[in-house]
């Protein structure tokens, strides 16, 4: 593989990190009841998959899953993938934009977690430090959260635990769904967790909010918001999830490509406060600050393990120890 080639899957990456990034920011932007705009994000985003589906040929065939493994797909995109973006949406009628992302970005923590419970991967020494710099990220903002609740001023406590909900139930979802990705393929996968999802979240918020969404009324919307709304459906979900899964499977270390994901929350701050005028607090800031960081020691792991053990030989051999 050329460096060109490299180069050009890793700025795959980077752009869908920077749509996932940026789905918070956009969300905000529609003005729309979390709930509800989960199902128009799940219309639209399912809608420009289909599309690439049929358009991709590895891809075109989407009959042929559903008669060998129907339930099992369905049953894992509606309880995994798109319950975890109920949650998500749902979250940012309560939480900031930087305290969303910033627990969502621990998905690839509890990936770890999972995979070990589920299929008994082991865990190793630089997981267990960023799992440890994950939960140290997300305790600062429930602090954070419960102190402005204290206050009066925020039901962000419920936003951080809805938030952290969807973080966990992603990564179930990306455990139990990694066989059915290695048979069909991940743009298919993909594209059967929001196409099935549509129909699943429709029903539900129709009976649990009494919301019933209308395709047909997108453009009777302020153009803003429904510019935003398609955005954020063919945007956020149909381009950035094919760049992203692209660009990964192109990429020739998939686990270090990944981790770039982790900044997204530096991303999504970014967009908040310059563009959304939303403050950044120093709690925040330091969620931030520990998740990206412990995160890195896992990324140069081998480094910093062969930094200290040149250190300690120098040390020993100048008689220091």
């Amino acid at each position: 593989m050329s460096k060109y080639a490299v180069l050009l899957a890793y700025l795959c990456v980077m752009l869908g990190v920077m749509g996932h990034a940026s789905s918070e920011f956009v969300s905000v932007v529609t003005g729309l009841f979390g709930p509800e705009l989960s199902v128009w994000r799940f219309m639209l985003g399912g809608l420009g998959l289909i599309t690439v589906s049929l358009i991709y040929p590895p891809s075109r065939d989407l009959l042929t899953p559903l008669r060998e493994n129907g339930i099992r797909i369905a049953a894992l995109s509606i309880f995994g993938m798109t319950f975890g973006q109920l949650m998500f949406h749902w979250a940012l009628d309560h939480a900031s934009v930087v305290q969303v992302a910033t627990v969502v970005t621990t998905m690839p923590i509890f990936v770890v977690i999972a995979d070990h419970f589920i299929n008994r991967t082991p865990l190793t020494a630089p997981k267990i430090v960023s799992g440890i710099g994950a939960f140290g990220g997300v305790a600062f903002l429930l602090t954070d959260g419960y102190l402005e609740q204290l206050r009066g001023t925020s039901d962000a406590l419920f936003g951080v635990l809805l938030a952290l909900g969807c973080a966990f139930v992603g990564a179930i979802y990306m455990v139990l769904v990694k066989p059915m990705i290695n048979r069909y393929g991940a743009i298919r996968m993909t594209t059967y967790t929001f196409a099935l999802g549509a129909f699943a979240l429709f029903a539900t918020v129709g009976l649990a909010w009494g919301i019933w969404v209308d395709p047909t009324t997108l453009f009777d919307r302020p153009p803003q918001q429904y510019l935003a709304m398609m955005t954020l459906g063919w945007w956020n979900t149909t381009i950035a999830m094919v760049l992203w899964l692209g660009g990964l499977a192109a990429v020739p270390d998939m686990g270090r490509a990944n981790y770039l994901f982790f900044l997204k929350p530096v991303i999504a701050a970014g967009l908040a406060f310059f563009i959304l005028g939303q403050t950044v607090s120093s709690i925040q800031m330091l969620a931030i600050a520990v998740i990206c960081g412990c995160v890195a020691v896992e990324v140069f792991w081998d480094q910093i393990r062969s930094l200290f053990g040149r250190r300690r030989t120098e040390r020993i051999g100048t008689g220091a120890e």
